[in-house]
């Protein structure tokens, strides 16, 4: 029977055939590397254009992201929405939809264009990270995976800063151009290494990772490792949705799954597609918080890049899910006392500095680590599967909390923003206890582990 191959198995639609050729590619000798102390693992050109040519669509999704708040007035003006319209305004990324926001008539196209970038920024948030992940030496995996989320702090803080400056559509068309530069990259960026062999490309699996990690480069220890690891999977059949509820995979769906509830729930998508809403009802100036978030962001998200391979995942995770929680305890507050006579003054500080710490401390660690978690603790044959599963629990929680939002800050806004700091200090709790550290470990390392400490339990 001929095998199925699925999108997330196969990242590009075909490998990337001329490396080794010097006409095409050049003398991979040439190539500037990192190595580390061991000198066994090496960051290529390669791998750096590689990297940038996928979270283009990262950047892209940003802006999709920030798109919302600023722009929301705009559409509501031009197309007669109403709120509760404006609510079903959802996601991501593809130039169709970016094109069919910018010359929107009326409400269908704005709905049918979102549409479609949900759809885009479904794929992006798992793909990218994975294929990153698959190409980068383990010393530098976190830095180059965490590149997602900086193209995507990039893209929202633009959406942000030049939303209420520009019109809206050409804020939608501005959306397409990282979409086309993505599209142009992909014919020149290889393939995942790993997926070339469990595909049986041995020749085009060794070129690959000889390129990658640079023509000098010892490869063979991390060829021989990806071949056993994905030898031994492979005896496993290809899990499909429901195979996945066995105890071998039950720890990594507690923590992939884990993370994205956390993450959602914790009200960092709300606060982002509801930035100058929340500033407004608390009687502060949307305008110039959302700029300051806008340019907070940027330094917090560097920060995270530059951390992640020294401090680690779980450490940034656990700063990042604290101060989120402390920031929505203060904008819990600053409504609380907007209601107190001669407390207004003080409730525009406390809003403004809630709304800047949340978004510094989301954007070291919840907004991008629990993506790069995500793209090391699923073994191949289940990377499919299990990779749909927690991006539809993930967007699924984010649309309800996006929904909902209104209604609960009608219920109550210091109560909604109360209930987000409870969540923040749970995700203290669970990536304490429940998440592993993934930094300086082979793909193969971290999931060997996650299977072995789970049979160690039972």
């Amino acid at each position: 029977m001929e095998r199925q191959i699925s999108v997330e198995e196969g990242l590009l639609a075909k490998p990337y055939q001329n490396y080794g050729t010097t006409s095409d590619c050049g003398d991979t000798a040439s190539l500037p590397s990192i190595r580390n102390s061991s000198g066994s693992d090496a960051t290529t050109a390669v791998v750096v254009f590689s990297t940038l040519v996928a979270v283009s669509g990262s950047f892209c999704y940003g802006i999709a992201v920030g798109y919302s708040s600023p722009a929301e007035a705009g559409i509501m003006e031009d197309l007669g929405l109403s709120i509760a319209a404006v609510m079903w305004l959802s996601e991501l990324i593809c130039t169709l939809g970016w094109l069919a926001i910018a010359f929107a008539k009326d409400a269908l196209w704005l709905d049918s264009g979102r549409l479609l970038i949900g759809f885009g920024a479904g794929i992006i948030s798992y793909v990218i990270p994975i294929y990153v992940a698959e190409i980068s030496p383990k010393d530098f995996r976190g830095v180059f995976t965490a590149f997602h989320q900086l193209m995507n702090t990039f893209g929202c803080s633009l959406a942000y800063f030049f939303g209420n400056v520009i019109p809206w559509r050409v804020l939608a068309l501005i959306g397409v151009i990282p979409c086309v530069l993505q599209l142009i990259g992909l014919f020149f960026i290889p393939e995942s290494p790993r997926w070339l062999v469990k595909i049986g490309k041995e020749k085009e699996f060794e070129t690959t990772l000889q390129n990658l990690r640079g023509k000098g480069a010892d490869i063979s220890q991390e060829a021989a490792e990806i071949r056993d690891h994905i030898e031994i999977s492979q005896k496993h059949s290809e899990a499909r949705l429901l195979n996945l509820f066995q105890r071998r995979y039950a720890n990594s769906l507690i923590i992939g799954v884990g993370l994205m509830l956390l993450q959602q729930f914790g009200g960092a998508s709300a606060m982002a597609y509801y930035t100058i809403s929340i500033f407004e009802k608390a009687g502060a100036s949307g305008s110039i918080g959302s700029r300051g978030i806008a340019i907070i962001q940027i330094p917090a998200v560097i920060t995270s890049v530059l951390l992640m391979d020294k401090a680690g995942r779980k450490p940034l995770l656990m700063i990042s899910a604290c101060g989120m929680a402390f920031g929505c305890f203060l904008i819990g507050l600053s409504f609380y006392l907007k209601e107190v006579k001669n407390m207004n003054d003080a409730a525009h500080i406390l809003v403004l500095v809630g709304f800047m710490g949340c978004s510094a401390f989301n954007s070291i660690g919840l907004a991008g680590i629990p993506f790069v978690i995500m793209s090391e603790i699923f073994p191949i044959n289940v990377k499919a599967s299990a990779g749909s599963l927690v991006i539809l629990i993930c967007w699924s929680c984010s649309w309800i909390v996006t929904y909902t939002f209104n209604f609960m800050m009608q219920w109550s806004s210091a109560g909604t923003f109360f209930i987000f700091s409870g969540i923040g200090f749970l995700t203290v709790l669970f990536v304490a206890k429940i998440v592993p550290e993934t930094k300086g470990r082979t793909l193969e390392e971290i999931q060997d582990s996650i299977i072995t400490s789970f049979a160690g339990l039972r």
